[in-house]
């Protein structure tokens, strides 16, 4: 029995005279994501993506890394049989018995692509149903709420047989929205941003703080972590770690500690950005939520953003906490995320950070530090590490 997985297209089939730029960018990552699983023909024909095994070949983890590929709306495992409806009848029969014998009712739905078959989608799914009926006394038919779901599709270079189809990830493919740049926490959020944001198809570099001797090496391995789950969705990355202690010791110890906080976020922007230029990035990512702390009122918000020129994107900045923790577990990070290493951002925290800033007021603040030279400080100190999806 030859058995295939069956790739259902998202908003790419909207595209019009840019949809094959975008097919051809899914069909490049699915082939990165199954190469380490063995051997695959993978084709594209009428809005539909064929991955065919060859010998040895890993269908089981083809399908979770399918799974986890942007640009992909649903996708099933099917059964690949000539296009004849007695071979159908069969395939059905052997390919769905465990479903078939669990379920109580069924119906089968059928799509004819190609038009030379002789039975029409109705007729089709009219002998299949008669067919199962009879090899199956346990089931009914249900044509509105069924246990059991079969399909039958007759398309250009075969007939297919499978059950109800699994939802992809959706979004578009990555790589076809350009080059961004995710400052990377080990917290909750960010790796949520970094997801989201992968999934309207944005190639992603991280860019990570850490304050050693403050920060541990737990922490930035912990980060690590967390990207390589984002990594099975968004691909392979690369992260910038960014020694930050120095910076925060002389925020600390010559600006006002109610604008701790802000000012920090200021100089990450200001090193981002340089990083992202460098790495032909065009915007900036954060996992900020509009109020969810002091530095992310609106009024804090303008005055980091006044510290880049670059385009900074917040996905999060609409959710609350209890949507952006369901994201978290849907992407597996969660359980990472409240692993207890602290960041650079839960260090020198003020007692009574500054809910309301002004631009005014910062500027001022910052004439006491030698802002280039700490910058050009992180810049030179960063250290790089490859990020690659778990094989």
């Amino acid at each position: 029995m030859n058995e295939v997985i069956l790739i259902k297209l998202g908003e790419m089939v909207l595209k019009g005279l840019n949809r094959k730029t975008f097919e051809a960018a899914l069909l490049k990552n699915i082939r990165r994501r199954l190469e380490h699983h063995g051997d695959f023909e993978i084709k594209v024909a009428q809005s539909t993506v064929y991955v065919i095994p060859h010998e040895g070949a890993d269908l089981d983890a083809a399908a979770d890394k399918v799974s986890k590929t942007f640009g992909i709306a649903a996708f099933s495992r099917a059964c690949a049989i000539k296009k004849d409806m007695q071979a159908i009848m069969a395939a059905a029969e052997e390919y769905l018995r465990p479903e078939l014998l669990a379920a109580k009712s069924f119906k089968v739905e059928s799509k004819r692509a190609d038009k030379s078959f002789p039975l029409q989608s109705p007729e089709i799914s009219a002998a299949l149903g008669e067919y199962l009926l009879e090899k199956f006394p346990n089931l009914h038919v249900d044509v509105h709420e069924p246990d059991l779901v079969v399909r039958v599709e007759v398309r250009d270079f075969g007939a297919y047989v499978h059950g109800p189809a699994l939802r992809g990830a959706g979004g578009i493919p990555v790589g076809t929205g350009g080059n961004a740049a995710i400052l990377i926490s080990g917290g909750i959020d960010s790796p949520v941003a970094a997801w989201m944001m992968a999934k309207r198809g944005l190639e992603l570099t991280a860019i990570h703080f850490a304050s050693p001797p403050y920060t541990s090496e737990r922490a930035e391995q912990k980060v690590v972590n967390l990207l390589t789950k984002v990594s099975e969705y968004a691909g392979r990355m690369t992260m910038f770690t960014v020694p930050f202690a120095h910076v925060q010791e002389e925020i600390m110890a010559k600006c006002p500690e109610e604008l701790f906080t802000i000012i920090m976020r200021r100089f990450m922007m200001r090193v981002s950005e340089k990083i992202a230029e460098k790495e032909h990035c065009s915007a900036l990512i954060t996992g900020e939520s509009l109020g969810q702390v002091a530095s992310q009122t609106i009024q804090a918000i303008v005055c980091t953003d006044a510290a880049a020129s670059m385009p900074v994107f917040r996905p999060l900045i609409g959710m609350d906490k209890t949507e952006i923790i369901a994201i978290s577990r849907k992407i597996d990070t969660f359980d990472i995320s409240i692993e207890p290493y602290e960041d650079c951002c839960t260090v020198f925290t003020p007692k009574h950070p500054r809910t309301r800033p002004e631009i005014g007021y910062i500027l001022e603040a910052e004439q006491a530090l030698d802002c280039e030279a700490l910058i050009d400080e992180c810049v030179a100190g960063v250290r790089l590490t490859k990020i690659h999806p778990t094989r």
